[in-house]
């Protein structure tokens, strides 16, 4: 970056490292928060930022505030910067994972938060206390989330075009039925047909696709089922699924959060295609210490296979 930012010409790299935090929080009271100082004192920063970039950064809506489209261009860029700079100063091995404070975003899935959050919050609690997690659901759009910093990993069924973004592919999921117990469905033998006409389906898709890998599967057999609707999340299907004879679907992995509503899986008779699950970062994030932990702890929680949890049990 060739910006100045002051007469002198000089280039504070505290002022890339208060933009990087005010970029993360969208808050002043939040970045001031993160980075120990007062109030006043991030406004003035703030200021500083401002008048530095020719911009207002940040902007207020409401009662929240939110990053003109200038800061959203450069904030992968700033992040960046502030990334190398921690990691000129801090090489990996020496890092000490207790002393980083850092927010990271994973976006993926709500069944992700939903299935492994708990574990991945006790274990950054226990290694790297001063690392916060938010996740963030998959967005209806696609855009390049990973390129402009939204979000520092994407974990689930990744499809991302851009060339640039790391992939790695973890393992092959399925698909499994849901139904409530006591489900008809779940009496007599499954057919094709049976699974196709007993009862409605709902269908899970962000975009709010009607139509699915299940109904091409069907239409082969000369068959079609009833979707009465879509819902964005496999969490949200499995609270409608409760108190409904809805035939619902889940992947394998996600089969405990089904357990814990006291709803049935099973298997499909279709020939599914499997889902590939992986994880997929910007590669500005390679050589960070504190990213690869993050990946490292994903990973190992994604490959683990699911435990079955005791229907009975209070959530």
């Amino acid at each position: 970056m060739t910006q100045s930012t002051g007469a002198s010409g000089s280039l504070d790299l505290n002022l890339l490292l208060a933009l990087d935090v005010l970029l993360e929080e969208q808050s002043v009271q939040g970045a001031a928060r993160r980075l120990h100082l007062s109030e006043p004192a991030m406004s003035r920063t703030l200021g500083r930022i401002r008048k530095a970039l020719g911009d207002p950064v940040l902007v207020r809506a409401g009662r929240s505030m939110v990053p003109t489209p200038h800061a959203l261009a450069v904030r992968a860029e700033v992040s960046a910067v502030v990334e190398r700079a921690r990691a000129l100063f801090a090489p990996g091995r020496d890092t000490d994972l207790r002393t980083v404070s850092r927010t990271f975003t994973i976006i993926g899935h709500d069944a992700i938060a939903g299935t492994h959050g708990a574990t991945l919050f006790a274990r950054a609690a226990e290694e790297a206390p001063g690392i916060r997690i938010r996740f963030l659901s998959e967005s209806h759009v696609d855009a390049p989330f990973l390129r402009h910093g939204t979000a520092d990993l994407e974990v689930g069924v990744v499809d991302t075009s851009l060339p640039e973004v790391r992939v790695e592919y973890l393992h092959e999921d399925r698909m499994l039925g849901v139904v409530r117990a006591g489900h008809p469905l779940l009496e007599g033998e499954l057919t094709p047909e049976r699974y196709a006409t007993a009862a409605g389906h709902l269908n899970v898709s962000r975009r709010g696709k009607l139509h699915g890998p299940v109904d091409t599967e069907l239409a082969e057999l000369g068959l079609q089922r009833r979707v009465v609707g879509t819902v964005g999340t496999f969490p949200a299907s499995l609270f409608v699924l409760c108190d409904s004879d809805l035939i619902g679907l889940i992947t394998s992995w996600n089969a405990p959060l089904a357990a814990a509503l006291g709803l049935v899986t099973f298997e499909v008779p279709l020939d599914l295609p499997p889902i590939a699950i992986g994880l997929a970062w910007h590669p500005r994030h390679d050589a960070d210490p504190a990213h690869a932990w993050l990946r490292r702890c994903v990973r190992e929680l994604m490959i683990d296979e699911p435990t079955g949890r005791d229907p009975s049990a209070e959530c």
